[in-house]
């Protein structure tokens, strides 16, 4: 079984609208609708979690899960950090649940081909990655912004979701990382950490993360490209 844990559980700060960014509406439906269609509608996600916060829930089981008549779809709570978020989606997840993707609620550009080929490639090396080139140069700086390394931009990537495991070998990961009080930027992190090699696929430009308010401008965009 291949389940997925959707974080939408944080504060939107950076887009400065006043309201949760995954409740945003573009052209017209709201992004969390957009990113929870992706894997309701993909027939090889069989379980889905969406972790949002608390004082939220009842919002979005009205404004999403009913509206757009999503059944059967699981809502855990946010924690303080999005390791914690994360977690408290695991663990609703259907204990036959062999594969995981954990993903951004704002991130709704996912294909079907990204999803697909990152549950065949954990099913093999149990740990996959979504990412791109980075298409810019690099800088290192210091804490008085000087610049001190020039990264090799052929060996960079940037870092998208999903990000899919052998769902064991994350809780596994999970479990250490807060035995050992260790908060990591990403899920891959904590694996890596455990001693597991994660390898990187070949995601998409277009699987944004809608961040900030320029962002809604480039989704709408990509919706109009995609119709």
């Amino acid at each position: 079984m291949n389940g997925v844990v959707i974080v939408a559980a944080g504060t939107g700060s950076r887009m400065n609208m006043g309201i949760n960014k995954q409740f945003i509406k573009l052209e017209g439906k709201e992004i969390i609708a957009y990113t929870i269609e992706k894997f309701y509608n993909n027939s090889n996600i069989e379980d889905i979690v969406v972790v949002v916060k608390e004082d939220e829930s009842e919002f979005f089981k009205k404004e999403i899960l009913d509206k757009y008549n999503f059944k059967n779809v699981k809502i855990a709570y946010g924690g303080k950090e999005r390791q914690d978020s994360v977690y408290n989606g695991l663990k609703l997840l259907d204990e036959k649940c062999d594969v995981v993707l954990i993903h951004d609620g704002a991130r709704p550009f996912v294909s079907d081909k990204i999803i697909d080929k990152s549950i065949e490639e954990a099913k093999e090396h149990k740990a996959i990655v979504v990412g791109v080139p980075v298409k810019d140069t690099i800088k290192v700086i210091d804490n008085d912004k000087n610049i001190v390394d020039t990264p090799n931009r052929s060996v960079l990537w940037a870092v998208q979701t999903p990000q899919t495991f052998d769902y064991n070998i994350l809780i596994d990961a999970y479990k250490d990382a807060f035995k050992n009080k260790f908060y990591g930027t990403d899920d891959a992190m904590l694996v890596e950490r455990i001693g597991y090699k994660v390898k990187m696929l070949e995601g998409s430009y277009n699987n944004i993360k809608i961040t900030t308010q320029e962002d809604l401008n480039i989704g709408s965009q990509i919706l109009r490209v995609q119709d």
